[in-house]
């Protein structure tokens, strides 16, 4: 069976730490579109170079390029039973794009667990991260408190907070989000596909509430 999964999550809701727990218990390849465009632009591959273009020029790359990397991956032999998606697809256009990928496959997206966390919980978790400045080491004030305020417990460097994990920025970036997936979530819904779990509980339920969404009575 080919098990084509497809994780949803605004920033903060732990959806990098769920994905590699899915992937890992499923064995299914952890496909991320960011890895996909460095890997392309690294590697200087034509659909790589198309991209560079309109990255170097401020500009959003257009859906048939990202469509094609997509497809390019899925075709790869890692694939062959199936792949947890991450990142994409991020409208409905790409979700029937991807629909089409898989048809001509013979497989389809079989479910699309979605990480629901309320807006506050996602603005304590990430304007409370720290990263220190020598090596990236990250802390939580709240979660995961250095020994020291400021001072990394690791290297002893100094301890800063980034501009993305800053308040005004973390409320933008939520806001984006929901704006942008709101249709794609209910593109899901309206398919049947998908499957909301509570992202405020602990990193532990959370996992088994994927993988219960996942595998159902498996």
């Amino acid at each position: 069976m080919r098990n084509f999964i497809i994780l949803l999550g605004p920033p903060g809701a732990g959806k990098g730490t769920q994905a590699k727990a899915i992937s890992e218990k499923l064995a299914l390849p952890h496909i991320s579109s960011g890895d996909i465009f460095r890997e392309n632009l690294k590697k200087q591959t034509e659909l790589g170079k198309m991209a560079d273009v309109y990255i170097r020029k401020g500009q959003l790359v257009p859906d048939d390029v990202t469509i094609a990397m997509i497809k390019d991956r899925l075709a790869r032999p890692d694939c062959d039973h199936g792949a947890l998606l991450d990142g994409f697809p991020r409208t409905p256009g790409q979700a029937e794009a991807l629909t089409h990928i898989l048809d001509e496959a013979q497989a389809c997206v079989s479910c699309v667990p979605y990480i629901n966390v309320p807006e506050s919980v996602l603005i304590e978790r990430l304007t409370g991260l720290w990263t220190c400045r020598k090596e990236g080491h990250v802390f939580h004030e709240k979660f995961n408190p250095p020994a020291k305020p400021g001072v990394c417990d690791i290297d002893g460097s100094e301890l800063y907070q980034r501009n993305d994990d800053k308040q005004e920025t973390v409320i933008q970036r939520i806001q984006v989000y929901a704006a942008q997936t709101e249709p794609l979530i209910a593109y899901y819904r309206q398919k049947g596909l998908l499957c909301e779990v509570d992202g405020s509980q602990s990193i532990e339920v959370v996992t088994a509430q994927l993988l219960q969404s996942v595998c159902g009575d498996e």
